[in-house]
Formats: structure tokens, C-alpha cells, sequence
């Protein structure tokens, strides 16, 4: 008879990643650059409505049906290619939580860590910011877009909430509520970020996801692993459970490990292939990679 299995841990394990607010900011802190230009209103690419004259402008962009009209002086308003929303996406399914020996923290908390942080990039350029959540159980409640102080505050306070759960071999159409979620928030010319391990996702998940980086929208999706999945240092013989899916997989690390890590470096291949295709970038990372050089990636990523 075989031992009984220990309860899957669904707190976050922040280990040396917490807390999340602080982290954030050092991280952010340590990128050099915003994700893009701050947003201006000017003369650009799309008509952005009117506002009224005030002395300055340029009296090019003075709207003359309106002061014919109405005799007011009403200044037309373009966004420029550089008025962006950042949407979020991070997957708090039961898979994320798992925390190997040489990560500082879970998964779910390193990916909280590079969210929060190009969450307080995107709003110190006064960009409106948004944040969903697949998985991640009864607490996991999206962000809706907004922008200014409070919006980072409320961020970190959904990321600091969420439970690791959620099982896509249980609920199929979970992952497609979230998209669905995420594509009437996500405007076009918003960018996109999705931060999961891609690990135990239901078939056609990445054409799914790549999707949403058609049009108009820039995606960059970031694959996260812990070490342990990327390099499967076990040797000898091993018990692996799923965190999803709940199979117990019993066997000789020796013999399986070059078949895992061709199996991984596959899935890895697929996924990024797909997010190509579609105009996307694809970064893959670890959890115990530097969390500003990721961020920093992410940020020329999506420039």
C-alpha cells in the first residue's frame, strides 16, 4: 500500500519573493525604461474626440464646424500610437504553485512579482492597466482597466489574494470564460502579457491565447518554469504528482530524463511557434531567473 499522498499547498509560497508591494517596486525600479513612450494626446494616428480651446494649442487642430456653428472653440484630439492599455493575464491554476528546492518563491509568485512590477511601469506613464486571473479559485477577481495610484494598490491586493487552484482537466471552458474576460477589456492597440507556465492547458490553448494578438494588440506570452521542471535534476527513483489532473507517476529519473526534457522542450517549441505566427513574442523563463532582467525583456518585448 502506498503512502499516503501530503494536501497540495494552495497559499502562495512567496519564500524571498514577498511582499509582493515592495518586490514590485524594486523590481520596477530596476528597469531602466517604461514600456513605451507616456501617452500624449496630439496630433496622431486615430480621431480621440474633442475638447474645449484653451490658450496654447494649436489653432491647426481648432474644430471650425463647431465654432460656426456654435460659436465655441473646440480643439479636435488625436491618441497616438503610444496611448496603450497593459492587460494582464496570469494564470493562478493549481500547477503555478509549485515551489522546487532552487526557486526563491512558487511560480505563482514569481509571475505575481513580474506583473505587479510592469503594472507599476505602465501607470507611472499614465497608462491605463488591467488585470485577469485564470484559476486561482473563489478569491481570484479581475482588475478592470484604470489607471492612477490606487490601480497598483489594487493590483497587488488581487495578486496578494489569489489561492493557487483551478483545473483546466476539470472545467474545460475555464480558460475560455478568461479570454473571453480579457478580449472585451483589451482594446485595440492595448498590450497584452500573459505569464503562465503553459503546463496542463486544454487542447488548442495556444492558438486560443496567440489569438488575442490580433487586432491591433501586441501579446507577449512568458512562459514560466521552476527550475526543477526545466532541468529535472531528480535522479534514482522518483514519485511525481500532477498538480493537475492528479496522476502519480512512479518511475527512474536516469532513464526518463531525456525523454521529459524532450517532451518539455517540445511543448516549449509548440507554444512558441504558435505566439509567432500570430505576431506575438514568446520569452521563456524560470522562477529563479532575476526578476528585473525579465521584466526588462517583457518591456523591450513589447516596445
Amino acid at each position: 500500500m502506498s503512502e499516503r499522498l501530503r494536501p497540495i499547498r494552495r497559499a502562495i509560497d512567496w519564500g524571498e519573493l514577498g511582499p509582493l508591494r515592495l518586490r514590485a517596486r524594486l523590481v520596477a525600479e530596476g528597469v531602466y525604461a517604461g514600456l513605451h513612450r507616456s501617452a500624449r494626446r496630439g496630433a496622431g494616428v486615430e480621431f480621440g474626440g474633442f475638447r474645449e480651446y484653451v490658450v496654447g494649442d494649436d489653432l491647426r487642430w481648432l474644430d471650425r464646424r463647431s465654432l460656426l456653428r456654435h460659436e465655441r472653440l473646440v480643439v479636435r484630439q488625436f491618441e497616438t500610437e503610444t496611448d496603450r492599455d497593459l492587460c494582464l493575464l496570469v494564470d493562478a491554476s493549481a500547477s503555478m504553485g509549485f515551489r522546487g528546492p532552487r526557486a526563491p518563491g512558487a511560480k505563482l509568485a514569481y509571475a505575481a512579482v513580474v506583473a505587479a512590477a510592469l503594472a507599476r511601469i505602465g501607470l507611472a506613464g499614465g497608462d491605463p492597466v488591467s488585470l485577469t486571473l485564470f484559476g486561482g479559485g473563489a478569491n481570484a477577481r479581475p482588475v478592470p482597466r484604470s489607471s492612477g495610484r490606487e490601480q497598483f494598490e489594487r493590483i497587488v491586493a488581487a495578486l496578494e489574494s489569489v489561492e493557487a487552484g483551478g483545473d483546466a482537466h476539470v472545467d474545460a471552458g475555464a480558460l475560455d470564460r478568461t479570454l473571453q474576460t480579457l478580449a472585451r477589456g483589451a482594446r485595440r492597440g492595448a498590450i497584452v502579457v500573459v505569464l503562465s507556465d503553459l503546463v496542463d492547458l486544454p487542447p488548442g490553448a495556444a492558438e486560443r491565447i496567440a489569438a488575442i494578438g490580433t487586432g491591433g494588440r501586441v501579446l507577449a506570452v512568458t512562459q514560466v518554469l521552476d527550475p526543477a521542471e526545466a532541468e529535472f535534476p531528480y535522479g534514482g527513483h522518483v514519485r511525481l504528482r500532477a498538480l493537475e489532473g492528479g496522476s502519480v507517476v512512479e518511475t527512474d529519473a536516469d532513464t526518463t530524463r531525456e525523454q521529459y526534457l524532450a517532451a518539455m522542450a517540445e511543448l516549449t517549441r509548440g507554444w512558441r511557434e504558435e505566439v509567432v505566427r500570430h505576431g506575438g513574442r514568446f520569452l521563456a523563463v524560470t522562477s529563479a531567473d532575476d526578476a528585473v532582467s525579465t521584466v526588462r525583456s517583457v518591456v523591450e518585448a513589447v516596445r
